[in-house]
């Protein structure tokens, strides 16, 4: 496995302090905690290290007993940063932090068998594992990426437990065979105990290249779509060995690689490119600017049309370079202008209610593999950069001359006509924002719940939602309680913070896809005879998931299009074998709704390839799954919109405990999964909760 190849242990004055991973032949990532640890300076020190303190460190699966030392590397130090608020900076260790990374270099080169580790965004929600300071897989821990914080992503722990020593290690997706962050802070309650079940945090790609503009491109995993073809497309535009050699040392000058010289072919020149983040776009820019000197750019524009949709497909989520993306991001850290909230409805019209991102920067790095839903020869990233201009320039923002100057190079140089560029300026210029009623919206309770296995106890957090635009946290919960005192939570709540006239106020519970198999909608508060609180009776509850991915979003979008016109798909007890699930919803694309019928052991595969397809409502009976209940669950839905089933679900729960003499009524474990991007509570660890270093 690479990361064991390119694991590092860092050393202080009493032993093991951290880890790190391997960027480079020279290069490791850490935590800047993990090196003031080591310096034997306090954690949160922001004084860079001088060039005289150095750093201790091993590579245990490759030469356990060499010891290796580093420095930090000029410019590629972040020390942990409190966030502010207006009375100023936040004490350390209470609240949120950001930044915490820096880059060693080697005194001299990793050790023979130490191979730099492949990254990639986190994106798919897989599994993903993490080290303990030695690198021992005796202390191994898998855990499941939640959501994002802004600058660091939230995990759930599955297995194994995080204590002090994984901080600045790799997380490695098995899966996808790539390194997706590094692991920086554990939870801490208010009374300043640590779970070591979680949650963890974690930094990811689009965070470390943020924070650290002059880090040299990190290698991914090799692609393989499309790679065919884009060699036919370079062997035409490059022939003879001059033209490659001449473009391959460009390309590793803009990389910061050694160039392979005059043995260099196509093939090595396109694994250079492969071999690390944005280096497909840097490959495009490396051509184009061969071809403009050669004064073949003309002549060739078939083969470099062939080169330039190879590309997309080789890599699709990429298409600035490193130096464009960093460019845009020192742009929109000074854009005020404009909601992130409200960008994300104009530029994603299909979606009902869009997740929420953390910020110009995240949603200019959510949209760049998406596809345009309106005049598709703009690219959906350069679309909302316009969109970001035009506010910008509506309230003065000096700034805007440079984004708009910035719109016009990338425009060039992804061959986007700058008509085209104009024509939709002029289009978003001419066509009034339309008012947006959300005033008549019912309020709704979300709890994003944290099991803690196997399941039985939980920690919680609250959040209210209304029309009138609030959502903000209520209330938390981060010591370990059964099911009914989350049912007593909700209930304080909706007491206290919802209007109780809004009858249909709903309950979501967000829950990692382990864990939809919870049966949320039977908790109950037990009290009186004249104080029990039925939560799936009293109130409409669902399950939603909070492991949404980029390629679900797509499906959902293609299935909200089709809710009115399409017919629920059921999956039955065929559905489990492998495969047969994702045939059946990929032979139906349009279908929005699925009536779930197998046995409760294999409910949850069932519901997690439901995700996967952007399938957002599951109905399902958790006990019964013979024919007659999958009529029973057609027919319950006959008539009614997708908008009512929760309220309708409700009112079947209700006759069921209304009618104890029939047992058998299908509302009795009656169960829904309305899931879908839209209402995602805001990034997590609030005010209310505190982290600390592992």
């Amino acid at each position: 496995m690479v990361l064991h190849r390119s694991f590092v242990s860092v050393y202080g004055q009493d032993g093991l302090v951290g880890a790190g991973v391997l960027i480079s032949d020279s290069l490791v990532l850490t935590c800047a905690h993990v090196v003031n640890s080591s310096l034997g300076r306090s954690q949160f020190d922001a004084a860079v290290p001088s060039s005289g303190d150095v750093v201790r460190l091993r590579m245990p699966h490759v030469a356990r007993d060499l010891e290796l030392t580093a420095r930090v590397a000029p410019g590629l130090w972040r020390p942990p940063r409190a966030h502010t608020t207006r009375e100023g900076a936040v004490a350390a260790g209470q609240y949120p932090y950001f930044g915490d990374l820096a880059v060693l270099e080697l005194v001299v080169p990793a050790p023979h068998g130490a191979a730099p580790a492949p990254f990639l965004p986190e994106r798919d929600g897989n599994e993903v594992v993490a080290l303990w300071a030695s690198g021992s897989t005796v202390t191994t821990v898998r855990a499941l990426p939640r959501t994002v914080t802004g600058a660091w992503t939230v995990l759930d722990v599955t297995a194994g437990a995080v204590y002090p020593g994984f901080s600045g290690g790799p997380l490695w997706d098995r899966d996808r065979g790539a390194v997706v962050g590094i692991v920086v802070a554990t939870h801490q309650n208010a009374l300043g105990e640590t779970s070591a079940a979680g949650p963890v945090y974690a930094i990811g790609v689009p965070t470390l290249e943020a924070e650290l503009p002059a880090l040299p491109p990190v290698q991914v995993p090799t692609a393989r779509q499309g790679v065919q073809r884009v060699l036919g497309a370079l062997e035409e535009l490059l022939p003879g060995a001059e033209a490659v050699t001449r473009c391959e040392g460009r390309l590793s000058a803009r990389l910061s690689r050694e160039p392979a010289g005059q043995a260099s072919d196509h093939h090595r020149l396109l694994a250079l490119a492969l071999g690390v983040r944005r280096g497909v776009p840097e490959l495009l820019v490396v051509v184009r600017e061969y071809l403009a000197d050669s004064g073949v750019r003309h002549s060739s524009r078939d083969a470099w049309d062939s080169l330039v949709h190879a590309a997309r497909a080789v890599s699709p989520d990429e298409i600035l370079t490193a130096g464009q993306r960093h460019d845009l991001v020192g742009l929109l850290a000074l854009c005020r202008g404009i909601d992130p909230g409200d960008l994300v409805r104009e530029v994603l019209p299909y979606v009902e209610a869009p997740p929420l991102v953390c910020g110009l920067v995240d949603l200019t790095d959510l949209v760049e593999g998406y596809p345009p839903p309106s005049h598709p020869l703009i690219p959906l990233l350069l679309q909302t950069v316009v969109r970001i201009w035009l506010a910008e320039q509506s309230v003065g923002n000096p700034i805007s001359p440079d984004l708009y100057a910035w719109v016009r190079r990338v425009a060039r140089q992804l061959d986007v006509s700058e008509a085209a560029v104009d024509e939709f300026r002029e289009d978003l210029r001419s066509t009034p924002v339309p008012a947006r009623s959300g005033s008549a919206v019912a309020p709704r309770i979300q709890v994003e719940l944290l099991p803690v296995p196997p399941g039985q106890r939980f920690t919680y957090q609250i959040w209210v939602c209304d029309g009138a635009g609030r959502h903000e946290v209520v209330l938390v919960q981060d010591s370990e309680v059964a099911s009914d005192k989350v049912v007593e939570g909700v209930r304080t709540v909706l007491r206290s913070e919802v209007n109780e006239q809004a009858e249909r106020a709903l309950v979501e519970f967000f829950v990692a896809p382990p864990w939809l198999s919870l049966e949320v909608d039977t908790w109950h508060l037990r009290g009186s005879e004249d104080d029990d609180f039925f939560l799936g009776v009293m109130r409409s509850v669902v399950l939603r998931s909070s492991g949404r991915t980029r390629d679900s979003f797509a499906g959902w979008k293609r299935r909200t299009k089709a809710l009115s016109s399409s017919n629920p798909l059921v999956l039955d007890q065929e559905s489990v074998r492998p495969g047969v699930a994702q045939a059946k919803l990929e032979a139906e694309p349009d279908a929005g709704v699925v009536i779930m019928c197998c046995e409760q052991r294999d409910q949850n595969k069932v519901l997690r390839q439901c995700l996967q397809a952007g399938v957002h409502t599951v109905l399902w009976h958790r006990q019964d799954n013979d024919t007659e209940t999958v009529k029973q669950l057609l027919d319950l839905m006959e008539g009614i919109s997708h908008t009512d089933l929760p309220e309708t679900v409700r009112l079947e729960r209700a006759r069921a405990l209304a009618d104890p003499d029939c047992p058998a009524h299908h509302g009795r474990r009656l169960s829904l999964l309305y899931d879908g991007p839209d209402h995602r509570p805001p990034p997590l660890a609030p005010d209310a909760w505190a982290l600390t270093q592992p």
